[in-house]
């Protein structure tokens, strides 16, 4: 039970971190309302740092601010790593 909740969590906000760096380019495309960044920030602590920065880069999204290019693959390590250890202690 616990195992499929935590791989669910990581999966759900990882989609999420992705989905709404897709949305915030395509609304910095069109000239629209855009995502706060303390939203993509919140989204990637909650756990969404690695396809959060997989997706930034790919989309080529927030690849100038530097807070995103350091911060957010040091975050996704840390995601990562609580992910395993979570995992671990479980097993």
């Amino acid at each position: 039970m616990k195992l499929e909740f935590i791989l669910t969590y990581f999966v759900v906000f990882n989609v999420i971190g992705c989905l709404i760096n897709i949305a915030d380019k395509w609304l910095a495309k069109h000239d629209k309302w855009r995502i706060r960044e303390s939203t993509l920030w919140s989204v990637a602590i909650l756990g969404g740092a690695p396809l959060s920065y997989i997706t930034m880069k790919l989309i080529r999204h927030k690849t100038r601010h530097k807070s995103f290019m350091i911060g957010m693959p040091i975050l996704a390590i840390v995601d990562i790593v609580v992910l395993i250890y979570s995992l671990l202690y479980l097993i």
